[in-house]
């Protein structure tokens, strides 16, 4: 079974270029496995006996870093998205190798690799806070399929194409929702009564409603785009899944929630 797994590895990679932790999807799934097991298993374990720790100051850092680091990619996304216009939207195919905006291609989508490793830690903050009904099946399905999923398109696909729209978005809206755990963390007296909350759930569902559009637009109007079709259809069931899950949780807090206070 070990020799099947490491076969589907041995084609080489898409794009030559070797980036540390990025030259195959290896390292992201051992990322992802250590994540998990922390996360669900060694972590709640370790704290079952132990008082929540005080974690506010490290979440501040960690939250404003976020915030900056999200913005970054947000603005040099808008950069090369629209101001270069390295990419024509009707079909945002790979780009060949040779193409002179190929390594901002590549930095863009490493360093979206990069900033949704380091989206691991908020886990961590939970597991240490006690905070274990925040870390629900969407969570974690979220942060694993992000961590797992760009590396694994880069070795077989190769970097950006139509997936440069779901690091544009997400970026966005990681700006907006840092910037909210910012402010929670910082005053805790306004959390309840913080209206971001709530459209931060709406703006992650519209973000997919997006990509999902994206997705069967291109496939429907515009059948000879030379975007993988297999991506095609997994932005489609990812977007269509996220969708629904955050649907249902914005159905379960805040609509069904406001509902029996009636």
């Amino acid at each position: 079974m070990n020799s099947t797994i490491l076969e589907v590895f041995r084609g080489g990679p898409a794009d030559p270029v070797q980036l540390p932790l990025f030259g195959s999807p290896l390292p992201a799934i051992a990322i992802t496995f250590l994540y998990l097991l922390l996360v669900l298993k060694v972590g709640p374990d370790f704290m079952e006996c132990r008082k929540p720790y005080n974690v506010r100051t490290a979440m501040l850092i960690y939250n404003l870093c976020q915030v900056f680091m999200n913005a970054a990619l947000f603005i040099k996304g808008t950069e090369y998205l629209f101001v270069r216009k390295a990419y024509n939207f009707r079909c945002m195919h790979m780009l060949p190798l040779d193409h002179p905006e190929k390594n901002a291609d590549r930095m863009f989508t490493y360093f979206f690799f990069l900033n949704k490793v380091v989206d691991l830690v908020d886990t961590v903050f939970f597991v240490l806070r006690k905070s274990n009904k925040q870390i629900t099946v969407l969570h974690v399905y979220h942060h694993g399929l992000m961590t797992l999923g760009v590396p694994i398109v880069y070795y077989f696909y190769g970097p950006g194409g139509q997936y440069n729209t779901m690091g544009y978005l997400n970026s966005f809206v990681h700006v907006v929702m840092y910037s909210y755990y910012f402010v929670a963390a910082g005053y805790p007296q306004v959390k309840k009564t913080f209206w971001w909350k709530q459209y931060i759930t709406k703006l992650q569902i519209l973000q997919f409603a997006i990509l999902f559009a994206q997705a069967f637009l291109t496939m429907w109007l515009n059948p000879g785009c030379t975007f993988p079709r297999p991506l095609q259809f997994m932005q489609i069931a990812v977007s269509a899944s996220m969708m629904v899950m955050f649907g249902n949780f914005y159905y379960q807090t805040y609509l069904k929630a406001k509902s029996k206070k009636q």
